[in-house]
């Protein structure tokens, strides 16, 4: 699941970054792009532990 996550990321950047350059840009598309993208990152992030749990204990 977690590559799944991964490679749809990519995906989703890749696409925002090929609308970037294209000459007809759509706003549209990109802001899909970037929320999937930071979607993502939310997903992997959120298993991801944090450093001060050691200190609050």
């Amino acid at each position: 699941m977690k590559t799944f996550k991964i490679i749809i990321m990519i995906l989703a950047i890749s696409v925002a970054l090929y609308e970037q350059v294209s000459e007809e840009k759509n706003i549209y598309i990109m802001i899909a792009a970037i929320v999937v993208f930071m979607f993502g990152m939310m997903q992997l992030s959120a298993k991801t532990p944090s450093k001060n749990k050691d200190k609050e204990e």
